[in-house]
């Protein structure tokens, strides 16, 4: 059996993003941490240094998820040129979440008054979320059940950062929880939301190629997160991200018949720089064919893969007929690799 879900009908037919409005420096969280990062033997520059995290950005306070996903759908939808009446199936992807109930999907729902013969649910797979949402709305699209699909995020990190802070300033911080409690320190904030089509409704949408999907589960400890803290293990998290990465590419090639030197635009989820390189480095690809969107929006988690395809977009480095791919690895483990004909 082939590792490949196919899909040959189903097109990009709207894409948008919304950037959370308050930018935030490293440097300016390094200075907040000071009283640690001093007693540690750290500077404040240490977060911009190891990640190369320039800045990120925040909501205002008290921003739910549900809102900019929302405002982000209606963005892609005049992007589509589509009505709100069309939308026959709605997934949000976030991780972070209004409430633990009901779902953020349905409170989109509500604020973008869609149709209530309009399907909605929420899709979680940590970073991947996005990625799986997209599968599962083409093979849906493929199937005719739907025309068009609009997948939402909303992903905002002012809370658990700031969380994150108060925790590291404690009087007994050591070494390693720092190093544990670091990549909470990477996240960054924004919304972005897609609109999926048949093919014969987009004839020269961009088409989705099919995608390849790779687990990890002995690994799913490396990596865990509450709406206040997430903790890791950054050195085996890489090393065990890029093994999956190696072996979920590998069976993507394999599977369609090309090869990285195919790929004019490889979107990957970021993390930082050196998960960055790696990342590009593992796959032997040019350096050239990646957007690099970490530096100024930091782990955007889920967001990520479909923000710097938009940014992309909007800045018109994408020619038609490109050959894009696009991959994540999620908490999990997980991987993810889909291919798109520009």
């Amino acid at each position: 059996m082939t590792p490949l879900t196919s899909l040959q009908d189903v097109c990009i037919a709207g894409l948008a993003t919304l950037d959370a409005p308050h930018r935030v420096l490293s440097a300016d969280i390094g200075e907040q941490l000071a009283p640690t990062l001093v007693r540690l033997g750290l500077d404040s520059h240490t977060l911009e240094t190891l990640t190369g995290i320039v800045a990120r950005r925040f909501w205002d306070d008290g921003v739910q998820p549900s809102s900019v996903a929302a405002r982000a759908g209606v963005l892609a939808m005049r992007d589509a040129h589509i009505d709100k009446s069309q939308v026959g199936l709605l997934i949000n992807t976030s991780v972070c979440k209004d409430y633990i109930e009901p779902s953020v999907a349905s409170l989109v729902h509500g604020l973008l008054g869609l149709s209530p013969d309009c399907q909605n649910f929420d899709v979680g797979n940590a970073c991947l979320g996005f990625l799986d949402a997209m599968r599962i709305a083409g093979l849906m699209i493929e199937q005719r059940r739907v025309d068009y699909a609009l997948i939402v995020n909303g992903e905002g990190s002012r809370y658990i950062t700031e969380q994150t802070v108060q925790r590291l300033l404690a009087a007994g911080t050591n070494f390693e929880t720092f190093r544990r409690n670091f990549a909470a320190l990477t996240l960054g904030s924004g919304a972005v939301a897609m609109v999926l089509a048949h093919a014969g409704l987009v004839p020269r949408g961009p088409r989705l190629l099919g995608s390849v999907q790779q687990t990890a589960s002995q690994h799913s400890r490396l990596c865990l997160g509450q709406p206040d803290e997430m903790t890791a293990d950054p050195q085996q998290l890489l090393v065990a991200g890029l093994q999956l990465a190696g072996r979920t590419f590998s069976k993507y090639f394999t599977a369609t018949g090309s090869s990285v030197h195919d790929i004019d635009h490889l979107v990957i989820h970021q993390i930082s720089a050196k998960h960055t390189d790696q990342f590009i480095k593992r796959l032997q690809a040019r350096n050239e064919s990646v957007y690099r969107l970490y530096p100024e929006f930091g782990n955007l988690g889920p967001a990520s893969v479909p923000t710097v395809l938009s940014k992309l977009v909007e800045e018109g480095k994408i020619a038609r007929g490109n050959r894009v791919v696009l991959a994540g690895i999620g908490s999990g483990l997980n991987c993810a690799v889909m291919g798109v004909e520009w």
